[in-house]
């Protein structure tokens, strides 16, 4: 079998140099593509935000519920409003807590465990929630756990899983932010955290 060389050279150049030119074109084509890519309108925006706002599950705690035929359901006109203000504050004696063990309200707004006991913010545009907030404040309460938004506050309290959030794109918690901005407000002055001294 006679094996020819330079053809064989000649050949492995033409491929390498399709191959080189056609990776090329298509990083030109997915850099105008990704140039070219509008900017979200308000309302797609809002809808981006809502469906992060579900799948992320903060109306497991932010939601006041009732028992339903399928268990706790959200009631509507409460939606992501956190703790009631007139909710019953219980008191929690339980040793488990002592040994690290947390409970939460059957609803799911307030939680107790070595920490004291926490309630989930208003989350609704009231002034009672995220009313007077701005998009920095929510970045920095998500970002970094600090209450209301403020670098010298203290940290946010368990259950609130910040944590899971410190990787979130600056775009999703914009998304997220806009969304709470647009749902119905509602005005509820949720309690301040109780030390696990006074639960």
């Amino acid at each position: 079998m006679y094996f020819n060389l330079r053809l064989f050279s000649i050949l492995a150049l033409g491929i390498l140099g399709f191959f080189s030119f056609a990776c090329q074109n298509q990083e030109k084509t997915e850099t105008i593509s990704m140039e070219t890519e509008e900017e979200p309108t308000g309302q797609e925006l809002v809808e981006r935000g809502k469906y992060l706002v579900e799948i992320m599950g903060c109306n497991d705690c932010h939601s006041p519920k009732r028992m339903g035929e399928r268990g706790p359901e959200i009631i509507p006109e409460l939606a992501l409003s956190g703790f009631p203000a007139d909710g019953q504050i219980l008191k929690f004696d339980d040793p488990l807590i002592k040994e690290g063990f947390g409970m939460m309200y059957p609803d799911l707004t307030g939680a107790a465990g070595p920490w004291g006991l926490s309630f989930a913010a208003n989350l609704t545009p009231h002034e009672t929630g995220l009313g007077n907030w701005t998009l920095e404040q929510f970045t920095i309460a998500l970002k970094e756990g600090k209450s209301k938004g403020i670098r010298t506050n203290r940290m946010l309290l368990p259950p609130m899983p910040w944590q899971n959030y410190v990787g979130m794109m600056d775009a999703d918690i914009e998304a997220v932010f806009e969304y709470l901005q647009s749902i119905t407000p509602v005005d509820n002055v949720v309690p301040q955290p109780i030390g696990p001294g006074d639960m």
